[in-house]
């Protein structure tokens, strides 16, 4: 072989100076420009209000530009974490101020931003499961919890350092064959052990609680259990975000005052600030994807402490760092709590919101892919029921983007989600996120696209469903009101299972009441008679059949109408359970009481309320509330006051006998009655003036009868006593005298059954105050009642007084002289010539004594008898013991003796 010469093929090189070139070039850390993984520049100075262990000198500075553990640089001593062990708790330091700014981040938003926490309930309530879970958490060692408080400070943070390197290689705790509930206790369980570890200042044991209860949200295992599960690990990912945050805020406290609430990085202090970075290289450090993004997530609202533009800058390194999460699944549940914290700290970044929607649509073949139908097929999970799985994380990500968004922008999403196949789940979150106006405008665009989705993805029902919800909210164009209902309802009533069915019924009824007439509300009242008839189907769906009659009430006030409405009564009857057909009743009353403006005498309203109401009075038992019988009569009152008759006084009096017997048993409805029908006696009276006929003086004689039965039956004695004496002035006043004279009689002999005590509103109170009222009432109503002709002078006054004096009253009370004192009232005035006041068309006693001197001189002897009285119980006044009074000259008992021919019975 010939010798070749290499040296002229070898071409010469400077390594040295091609380094030099190709070297990176070193730049100092600036806020704006932060990344937990870029060559840092720290500052550390040493402040006067404290002293950190460890340094040698009061202010010193290094800066370091090569690539180095992060966690290595605390092993001088100097862990942040550790300088603030002994200062104050700062959950309480700052207690005041995290309320007053947690109101004012939830206020940026606006009022009519839904929050998070108002779906919470709705997704676990809705997303569960009867299948056995499990936890698996990799807590660490348990080595290094016995450091003494002795230990130097870097022997700690080397501890500290080797608990960190054993978050994903320590000890394993499997929970195994969890119940639903069981999973849900042990997820509070970790919660509230990282709030102890935190107010212990185990910071690195909260640390790890977050991390492996973040590695939870990888889980797929039971798979329709997924959203409550993010649900419950974004709870404590919450809390830790709070927690770190208001930790961090504790630091820059000076003497107690707080930053303002719209802080700038300049003002936060170099401790805090290296605090804030230590967190950051700690979630750094973290392996797996998926935890260190929902960590570093939790805290974004940190990065207020480092920079202006922290946060505009981390979210769309996060929306990227998704893209590496294979599961769709689990990726956009991520992607849709990186928007929640997104919105919190920072809602006016609309660009990362829209760039998370839009990723997922690039990888929304993936649901339809192998992988993921290989999985359902293993859990036994259909593809309409996974595709459900995603709807409460979808319906968020465009919730947060449609607040507030220009309609070119909706319009935009909403033509892409066109372009994609199967977009069913799409274009229903679309219609349960987008403004109702919006979709509304575009009604029959939407039920196009609805009509080309496949039926075998996401059922089309719950596609009309969400429109429904919508068109409630806003109308659409009127020329399309008649198609859009045929559209929908042709799909309705085509589903054979009940529940599918009346889930889309009671959404369309509400569309149906507000844009057309009785004729189609009755048709649809009448499909859903016939879907939930069979097999009684109804008994699984009370709450959707009380909306229908909440919302067909609603828009139909005028009740004629409504029960002219065929279907509306059959369709009551399907409320089988009692509980539940009061409580329809009672929506049905107080609508009625609402929106009806004027009385009615419609034998339609009135059968059909007065059936409605006998249901509400049957259903009162022994255990039924005192408060629920108030409200139930309270509501067959106001039905009561709005029926009227005009002047067919007859038929109204046979209202109020019918309702008597039906509505016994509620003492309010029974006291209202007495109270209609005096009034009706009274009213007869008026229009009747001057042609006082035997007609009319019989039915005041039924009115009055009326209300002498009925009285009895009443339980309250002074209920009892206020309504003989009003019924006995109704008499009176319409010249039946016989009558009014049993009403006062019947008033007289029920005084002495009025007891010590008496209970008002739950107290036992003493009696004494409201007979006195009642009896000074009674003196007034004498006045002007006749002595009957055959009962001797003043026969009502004297048999009063002897009920009076046989009465016990308290000891030492006054009471009884008060009365007596009324009584020379009374006495006095019965002496004039003429008497102050007169009922018209009866002669009062002036009128058929004339002033004569017998009758004068019985009054005199009551008088001196009275004063008697009086005076005994002033001399007694001071001693121990009252002596008995004597007793007063009056006719004997027997005379108070009620005759019931008096009252025509």
């Amino acid at each position: 072989f010939s010798t070749i010469d290499w040296d002229k093929y070898i071409r010469k090189r400077n390594y040295v100076s091609e380094s030099d070139v190709c070297k990176l070039e070193s730049v100092p850390l600036d806020f704006g420009d932060y990344h937990p993984l870029k060559p840092i520049t720290v500052t550390e100075s040493k402040t006067k209000k404290m002293s950190r262990k460890g340094s040698t000198s009061s202010t010193s500075s290094s800066s370091s530009s090569s690539m180095m553990d992060p966690l290595s640089s605390v092993l001088d001593g100097t862990d942040p974490l550790s300088l603030f062990a002994a200062a104050a708790d700062p959950l309480t330091t700052a207690d005041g101020v995290r309320k007053k700014r947690d109101k004012d981040d939830s206020s940026a938003l606006g009022s009519d931003f839904e929050q998070w926490s108002s779906k919470r309930g709705e997704i676990l309530a809705r997303y569960t499961t009867t299948e056995k879970l499990s936890i698996n958490l990799y807590m660490g060692s348990e080595k290094g919890k016995a450091t003494t408080s002795g230990s130097a400070v870097s022997e700690k943070v080397r501890t500290r350092l080797e608990e960190l390197d054993d978050l994903e290689e320590g000890s394993q705790k499997e929970l195994l064959n969890l119940t639903q509930q069981d999973y849900m206790n042990r997820i509070e369980e970790l919660n509230q052990s990282l709030k102890d570890a935190w107010s212990s200042d185990q910071k690195v044991k909260a640390l790890k609680i977050v991390i492996q209860c973040s590695k939870l949200l990888s889980d797929t295992t039971v798979i329709q259990f997924y959203p409550s599960k993010f649900v419950l690990i974004t709870d404590i990912l919450d809390t830790f975000g709070k927690l770190v945050y208001e930790r961090i805020l504790s630091m820059c406290m000076d003497n107690r005052v707080s930053l303002s609430d719209n802080f700038s990085p300049e003002t936060v202090n170099d401790t805090a600030k290296e605090t804030c970075l230590n967190w950051f290289f700690k979630i750094a450090s973290i392996r797996e994807l998926i935890p260190r993004f929902y960590v570093e997530a939790a805290i974004l609202k940190c990065n207020k402490f480092l920079s202006k533009t922290g946060i505009s800058e981390c979210l769309p390194r996060l929306t990227s760092v998704i893209r590496g999460i294979g599961d769709p699944l689990v990726a956009v549940y991520a992607r849709a709590y990186l928007c929640r914290v997104g919105m919190e700290v920072a809602p006016q970044l609309k660009e990362s919101l829209n760039k998370n929607f839009f990723d997922f649509l690039l990888t929304f073949k993936q649901i339809h892919g192998d992988t993921v139908q290989n999985q359902l097929v293993v859990q036994c999970v259909e593809i309409p029921l996974y595709l459900t799985l995603y709807s409460p994380a979808i319906d968020w990500i465009l919730q947060c983007i449609a607040y507030r968004a220009p309609e070119i922008l909706l319009t935009e999403m909403m033509e892409r989600c066109k372009k994609l196949g199967n977009n069913a789940l799409l274009l229903n979150s679309i219609m349960s996120a987008f403004r109702a106006e919006f979709i509304a405008a575009r009604s029959m665009d939407f039920i196009g696209m609805i009509k080309e989705c496949d039926e075998s993805g996401f059922p089309k029902h719950l596609l009309f469903r969400s429109l429904g919800l919508n068109l409630a909210l806003a109308d659409p164009p009127e020329n399309d009101h008649l198609q859009i209902l045929n559209e929908a309802w042709k799909v309705i009533t085509k589903l054979k299972n009940p529940q599918d069915y009346i889930n889309c019924a009671e959404v369309w009824v509400e569309y149906t009441c507000r844009h057309f007439t009785k004729r189609e509300v009755n048709t649809v009242l009448a499909d859903v008679i016939k879907h939930m008839t069979p097999d009684r189907a109804f008994e699984d769906a009370y709450p959707q059949l009380q909306s229908i009659i909440q919302k067909v009430i609603t828009y139909i006030n005028d009740f004629s109408l409504l029960f002219s409405v065929e279907k509306f009564l059959p369709f009551l009857d399907m409320f089988q359970k009692e509980s539940v057909r009061v409580e329809v009743c009672k929506c049905i009353m107080e609508s009625f009481i609402k929106h009806q403006q004027e009385s009615t005498k419609d034998p339609v309203i009135l059968n059909a309320l007065l059936h409605i109401c006998k249901t509400m009075h049957d259903s009162v038992n022994a255990l039924t509330l005192e408060d629920e019988k108030r409200l139930l009569a309270a509501l067959i009152n106001g039905f009561i006051k709005m029926v009227s008759f005009g002047r067919d006084f007859e038929q109204q009096l046979s209202f109020y006998v019918e309702a008597r017997s039906m509505f016994c048993n509620l003492e309010p409805v029974l006291v209202q009655l007495i109270h209609s029908v005096n009034q009706l006696a009274m009213e007869t009276r008026k229009v009747m003036r001057g042609n006082h006929s035997r007609k009319t003086a019989a039915f005041v004689r039924a009115c009055v009868a009326f209300c002498f039965i009925t009285i009895p039956s009443l339980s309250s004695i002074f209920t009892r006593l206020n309504l003989y004496l009003h019924s006995g002035q109704v008499a009176l006043a319409n010249q039946c005298l016989s009558q009014a004279d049993a009403f006062f009689k019947a008033a007289v002999s029920l005084v002495p059954e009025v007891p010590k005590m008496i209970s008002i509103d739950g107290k036992m109170r003493p009696s004494d105050a409201f007979l006195l009222e009642f009896l000074c009432n009674f003196f007034s109503t004498l006045l002007v009642v006749p002595d009957h002709p055959e009962q001797g002078v003043l026969f009502l006054v004297r048999g009063l007084l002897n009920v009076i004096q046989d009465y016990t009253w308290e000891d030492n009370s006054d009471d009884k002289v008060r009365i007596y004192t009324n009584v020379l009232h009374l006495l006095s005035a019965m002496t004039q010539e003429t008497y102050i006041y007169h009922v018209d068309k009866v002669d009062s006693n002036d009128t058929l004594y004339g002033g004569d001197s017998k009758f004068l001189a019985e009054i005199s002897k009551l008088c001196e008898t009275v004063i008697a009285q009086i005076l005994d119980h002033l001399k007694t006044l001071g001693k121990e013991e009252v002596e008995p009074l004597s007793s007063f000259h009056v006719p004997p008992p027997e005379l108070l003796n009620i005759d019931c021919s008096l009252v025509g019975l």
